[in-house]
């Protein structure tokens, strides 16, 4: 009988890595909105996120709660990991980041 050793996960090479593992703070990868908007954004993701860790619809519904009162209505938000988008936005109301190295977070407003 042949027996056929069990493959072992190999560790992958440091410049493999997703960079986004590398980030305990949020990440911001694409905003066109003001300093003031943005810093109101990010801490808010970071504490829905916080919040509700199993959750990631609830962290979305949270955040968007959040942003109504703050901004007004019409505020969109997506939380998850592995999703593409392609949306229309009102100018200066978008924000596309990362926090804890794998959620992403995407925020917009919209008519």
């Amino acid at each position: 009988a042949r027996y056929l050793k069990e493959r072992q996960p190999t560790m992958a090479a440091p410049a493999e890595t997703d960079i986004r593992k590398n980030f305990n703070y949020p990440l911001v990868v694409q905003t066109d909105m003001n300093d003031e908007m943005l810093t109101e954004c990010t801490e808010s993701a970071v504490t829905a996120v916080e919040k509700h860790s199993t959750s990631n619809e609830q962290a979305a519904r949270y955040l968007k709660e959040a942003l109504d009162k703050k901004f007004g209505s019409a505020w969109h938000v997506v939380v998850g990991e592995g999703f593409g988008f392609e949306i229309t936005h009102e100018v200066k109301h978008l924000l596309y980041m990362f926090v804890g190295g794998q959620i992403a977070i995407v925020i917009w407003k919209c008519c």
